[in-house]
């Protein structure tokens, strides 16, 4: 089940390659989660000491939480095979090369991650990208009315 999306990711960046990774997540974090209760404003990941660490996701407070509530911008772990971390870090090495989160999701009693391998639009690259959607929304909509 799909708790939240980052659409602004595919605008904004060109995916070249995704990963699931697991979320270190406290108790009142878990349930806000759930209730999709996220946000992606400026997320990305960092490599550090051989570690994924996701910045900027805002997980707002639980409603029914108590004193023991999360803080709602903290960095938090991102659990991945030493690997595949390790290839991420080789390609963020590249000029222009950026991981960001693309979705959480629920998958069996656990909530991942969805992260992505991306390179920066440009301006130009992002009208160049709506043309094109356009340009398909027109195409597909000539041959409903040719097939009526």
């Amino acid at each position: 089940m799909e708790l939240a999306k980052n659409k602004k990711a595919f605008h904004d960046f060109e995916i070249l390659d995704s990963f699931e990774a697991g979320i270190e997540l406290k108790g009142t974090e878990v349930k806000s989660c759930r209730l999709k209760n996220i946000s992606f404003n400026d997320a990305h990941v960092r490599v550090e000491d051989e570690q994924l660490v996701l910045y900027n996701v805002h997980i707002a407070p639980y409603e029914c939480g108590n004193i023991f509530n999360h803080s709602p911008v903290r960095s938090r772990r991102l659990l991945m095979h030493r690997r595949e971390v390790r290839k991420i870090s080789q390609n963020i090495r590249e000029k222009g090369m950026t991981v960001i989160p693309i979705k959480f999701y629920i998958k069996g009693r656990f909530i991942k991650v969805e992260i992505a391998i991306a390179k920066g639009k440009t301006h130009g690259d992002k009208r160049d990208t709506l043309r094109k959607r356009q340009h398909d929304l027109e195409t597909r909509r000539a041959i409903s009315a040719a097939k009526r």
